[in-house]
């Protein structure tokens, strides 16, 4: 009995111990990654916007921002830099709850158009964000702050993030960073 014993775990622990040491030296021969200096990542960044410059979309993304358009939105963007940076309230009036870009899916983000310093700004939310601002009609006055804003030549306006919404001194929309990786 004792030898069916030993001579079935003989064989588990040598098959364990091989699996054992086979683990330890293919972590140890995996290289370790090269860390890169400041200077080397920043060329690398200025390497990569050559390379994507020079691409098709970066072509067409150049060729957007001379135009009339691309100007525009711009310098819609210069108007509010200061407050996005600092995060402080812009009063803004609702122009659209129903906008939609062309071709674009039914079951796609919602957009609210706003309208601040007589400048029309986009704000894109998802389906479940954008329940919560169902009361919102054209001509509203609201209170927008904002994190962020991109460019895009697929839109006609800039793009806000509507972080913060506020009506009639009423928080009606708070983005929850926690749920999203602070994106």
């Amino acid at each position: 009995m004792k030898k069916t014993i030993y001579v079935l775990i003989l064989p588990l622990v040598v098959v364990s111990g091989m699996v054992f040491a086979n683990r330890e030296t293919k972590n140890e021969t995996k290289p370790t990654p090269k860390t890169l200096s400041v200077a080397e990542r920043k060329a690398r960044i200025v390497e990569d916007k050559k390379k994507w410059e020079a691409s098709p979309d970066g072509i067409k993304y150049k060729k957007w921002e001379l135009s009339p358009a691309g100007k525009k939105v711009h310098a819609s963007y210069d108007k509010i830099e200061q407050r996005i940076k600092a995060f402080r309230n812009m009063e803004a009036v609702v122009t659209s709850t129903t906008f939609q870009r062309e071709n674009a899916k039914s079951s796609g983000p919602k957009w609210l158009i706003v309208k601040i310093d007589g400048e029309d700004y986009m704000m894109q939310f998802s389906l479940k964000e954008f329940q919560q601002l169902n009361s919102l009609k054209v001509n509203d006055k609201i209170m927008v702050r904002s994190h962020s804003a991109g460019y895009s030549p697929n839109h006609p306006y800039l793009i806000v993030s509507g972080d913060y919404i506020a009506q009639n001194d009423k928080v009606i929309f708070k983005r929850d960073f926690s749920k999203n990786n602070r994106c």
